[in-house]
């Protein structure tokens, strides 16, 4: 992949998911976050709800093959984490290219404003 590297640090996927904004459908979540560096990182969780480790490690090829297929739209500097549901057995790498596409792009090229508890509502 031309511009990423890998997350493999457990501090650096609780950031994303307590910090970043998120997109999701019945297969796929990604989270993601600015990290202000000139390269994205990405990382896939998946977990044994989905099934055995044949099917775990399938969903990750799937989501790595859709994810190096459309890595040039991905704006540069941000951590991306895609957590696998368990309708992902069932879908192809197309199915979530065109969610990326749709969806996750947009979000991500919108402005970004994180979580802060002062904007919170009550």
């Amino acid at each position: 992949m031309l511009f990423t590297k890998v997350i493999k640090s457990n501090k650096d996927f609780m950031k994303a998911y307590k910090k970043g904004r998120f997109s999701a459908n019945n297969f796929i979540s990604v989270y993601f976050l600015p990290n202000k560096s000139p390269y994205n990182r990405i990382g896939i969780t998946t977990s044994k709800k989905i099934g055995n480790a044949v099917q775990r490690n399938r969903a990750r090829r799937i989501i790595r093959a859709a994810y190096r297929n459309k890595e040039k739209l991905f704006p540069i500097g941000f951590d991306i984490i895609f957590v696998a549901r368990q309708d992902i057995i069932s879908v192809k790498s197309t199915d979530i290219e065109i969610f990326f596409k749709k969806r996750v792009l947009k979000e991500m090229n919108k402005p970004f404003k994180p979580f802060n508890k002062k904007n919170k509502k009550r």
